[in-house]
């Protein structure tokens, strides 16, 4: 298992550079690279090209391993009540809200700047609720959560994918404690939905759900991304 995740993490890291090191030779030929990694177009393509990445990646792992279809051995199990698993993920992120008035949660984030443009704006949303999710839960909840319940049990398969999803995402949250506590919740209770269901596809609703809520009030409140007026973003995002 720690194989497999170095190996994906230093795929991630090479991907990195190359889309870089592409975008700049390409596109960007005057730019400085450490300019044109803080771009946000560049930013989501990169990782709309490693999500693609890395979920081509466990398909072949686990069809190669299991020698059965992919969506079977992880579980997918597509859900019947589709609706109120997407209703569970924004009552969640109602209920995260009122925790986060009393976290010292961080003003100004590397993620606003994903914001800067009515067009990264929305391409971000449309990975939010797409592409992210899906590969986050067939990576923490499809592939690794499996492999720890089998060996430690449903209670430690929770936590030990729920802690690592959350320390995925610190950076983005300018490595605050109160946004990693959120993170680390989300993570939890996708976990407590998966493990109850024995669906990848419910958590996966749950997560979207989630994103979804925070990006439909992203949206109004800054009237289709258009009055970006500084922390307005990060408010709607908490």
């Amino acid at each position: 298992m720690l194989l497999i995740l170095g190996v994906s993490l230093f795929t991630i890291f090479l991907s990195q550079l190359a889309i870089l090191f592409g975008a700049h030779f390409l596109f960007y030929p005057h730019t400085p690279l450490n300019d044109l990694a803080q771009l946000p177009m560049v930013l989501l393509i990169a990782q709309c090209l490693i999500d693609i990445s890395v979920a081509i990646y466990l398909v072949l792992l686990v069809e190669g391993k299991y020698h059965t279809g992919f969506w079977r051995a992880i579980q997918w199990n597509w859900p019947q009540s589709a609706w109120k698993l997407l209703g569970l993920g924004a009552l969640m992120l109602m209920g995260l809200t009122l925790l986060e008035s009393i976290l010292p949660m961080p003003k100004d984030t590397p993620f606003e700047k994903l914001f800067a443009r009515p067009r990264d704006a929305y391409l971000l949303a449309i990975i939010a609720v797409t592409l992210g999710p899906l590969v986050e839960e067939l990576f923490f909840r499809g592939f690794l959560y499996p492999v720890v319940a089998r060996r430690w049990g449903v209670a430690w398969a929770i936590f030990f994918t729920a802690l690592p999803f959350a320390l995925m995402h610190l950076q983005q949250y300018g490595y605050a404690w109160g946004a990693m506590l959120v993170i680390f919740i989300v993570g939890v209770v996708c976990g407590i939905v998966r493990a109850a269901t024995r669906s990848v596809g419910a958590s996966f609703l749950v997560h979207a759900g989630y994103n979804g809520t925070q990006m439909i009030i992203a949206v109004v409140a800054t009237q289709g991304f258009r009055n970006m007026p500084k922390g307005l973003i990060q408010l709607c995002l908490r």
